[in-house]
């Protein structure tokens, strides 16, 4: 028997909305897309943060903290942070927050 193993990127890397109004930009939206992501079968989300307003990508860790806890507390999904962002954004500013929230602990 083999398994298969699915992974979401919930956003995307580049997309804004104005390429799909569907796009979720907010912690709430994105974490609401994760859950139902996972609820679908997904096992691994793969996650940028965007500006809650333009849908920008962002790698601040105020943005990652509007949706990572959540994941915590409602799915098993294996969460990848992203090191994407921009190609203006320096190494340090995209690893900024995956280094504060660390890697995922056994439950």
């Amino acid at each position: 028997m083999s398994g298969i193993i699915i992974t979401c990127a919930l956003t995307g890397s580049i997309h804004t909305p104005s390429m799909s109004p569907h796009l979720p930009i907010t912690g709430p939206q994105i974490a609401q897309a994760g859950r139902e992501a996972a609820d679908a079968g997904a096992a691994i989300l793969h996650l940028h943060a965007r500006h809650p307003v333009t849908g920008q990508p962002l790698a601040a860790l105020e943005h990652f903290n509007g949706f990572v806890p959540v994941f915590a507390r409602v799915s098993d999904a294996v969460l990848k942070l992203s090191t994407g962002g921009s190609a203006v954004m320096s190494l340090d500013d995209r690893l900024a927050a995956p280094l504060k929230i660390g890697p995922e602990r056994p439950r």
